[in-house]
């Protein structure tokens, strides 16, 4: 049996281990986390940044992926504790965006700014427990390439925004976006789509 095995089969042992990489009831790693084990874990590509007020909640049982060229500007949040984060190669991650794994954006993606992305959820069902005392559940959200998410945007677990689509500023993305698309508003809805026969964005009708 190999040593993750025996660890997460022993739930005492499985406590301890996570106790050493991140502090009880916190979401971020440990300093010597941080400085000795991601470093070495995750992945950089050349040439990107990640600016200095950047709050990196990454641990090493998850990947985490920064392509070619990339960037994560200040005041943003990483974390990858219950699902991986990757993004692609010359995409823009701007200020004080949110990205709560599982979650992979693709090529020359543009993020304005506070926008919140996240991969979890809380159950909620058991009336006798709080919600953050309950199974959480993941699913993935997928950022195809060349897509732009205006400033304010929330997408929902388990959402695909399609390759070279647009989400207007403020809106709530709460069902998969076909490529090639323009939406908007809370809950989003389709507002443009690329006509590939007249070679034109056209308007949707309602």
């Amino acid at each position: 049996m190999s040593l993750t095995s025996i660890i997460k089969s022993n739930s005492k042992i499985k406590r301890f281990v996570y106790w050493t990489l991140c502090p009880v009831n916190q979401a971020r790693p440990r300093l010597w986390v941080k400085l000795f084990i991601n470093p070495f874990v995750h992945k950089k590509g050349k040439g990107s940044l990640i600016r200095r007020r950047t709050r990196m909640d990454i641990m090493p049982w998850n990947k985490f992926r920064l392509g070619t060229n990339s960037t994560i500007e200040d005041f943003s949040t990483v974390n990858n504790l219950v699902g991986d984060v990757i993004i692609g190669d010359r995409t823009r991650i701007g200020m004080s965006n949110v990205l709560i794994g599982p979650i992979c954006i693709g090529n020359d993606v543009i993020f304005a700014q506070n926008i919140v992305l996240s991969g979890l959820n809380h159950g909620y069902e058991d009336i006798e427990k709080p919600p953050a005392s309950q199974k959480t559940t993941q699913s993935e959200i997928i950022v195809e390439n060349d897509v732009w998410l205006g400033a304010n945007c929330v997408i929902v677990a388990g959402i695909t925004i399609g390759k070279h689509s647009v989400v207007a500023a403020g809106s709530i993305v709460t069902k998969n976006v076909p490529p090639f698309s323009v939406v908007a508003g809370n809950p989003a809805k389709i507002i443009k789509q690329y006509n590939k026969e007249t070679l034109r964005w056209e308007k949707v009708n309602k």
